[in-house]
């Protein structure tokens, strides 16, 4: 049986470099995150969602080596999020500007939440692609993004991000 492979394990990671946010600032919105690392070792990914100046979305973003992923079948957080609806985003290639996303619950509570590769849609910027599904061989990065198109506050804390077979 293959072993997990961690794309990242905050309780044992102290630097956040390969992490970035990208908020709707970028086009004008105000929406405000920030990320660190709380005493727990958990990654804790905050802030609020703005409406105004047609925002709405605020994103973490890691950057990986280019991964073969071919050998994993699904993607795995442990998570605690605030009962939101966030996404998971993929990204299979830099130099492409759709991601590949999968929507996902929060209950509040630290939960599992394991996502088949496959079931990745590709996107670009609110708008399904008309391309196949996220082909699971390979991976250059991540995020995650909160934006329902309300106005918001939000809070998940992160334990580990794991591909799995």
């Amino acid at each position: 049986m293959l072993e997990p492979l961690t794309l990242f394990d905050f309780s044992s990671e102290s630097n956040l470099s390969s992490w970035y946010i990208v908020n709707d600032t970028v086009m004008g919105g105000r929406s405000d995150a920030s990320f660190e690392i709380n005493n727990e070792g958990h990654g804790i990914f905050k802030g609020h969602v703005s409406l105004e100046n047609n925002g709405g979305f605020a994103s973490i973003r890691h950057q990986t080596k280019t991964l073969d992923i071919s050998q994993y079948s699904a993607i795995k957080l442990r998570v605690k999020g605030d009962g939101n609806r966030y996404q998971l985003r993929l990204q299979e290639d830099n130099y492409d500007r759709f991601s590949y996303i999968h929507y996902f619950e929060t209950t509040g509570v630290w939960e599992e939440i394991t996502i088949t590769l496959k079931d990745f849609e590709p996107w670009f910027r609110g708008r399904y692609l008309q391309k196949p599904n996220f082909s699971g061989t390979q991976l250059d990065g991540l995020s995650i993004l909160v934006g329902n198109k309300k106005e918001q506050n939000f809070q998940m804390e992160i334990d580990n991000i794991l591909l799995i077979n």
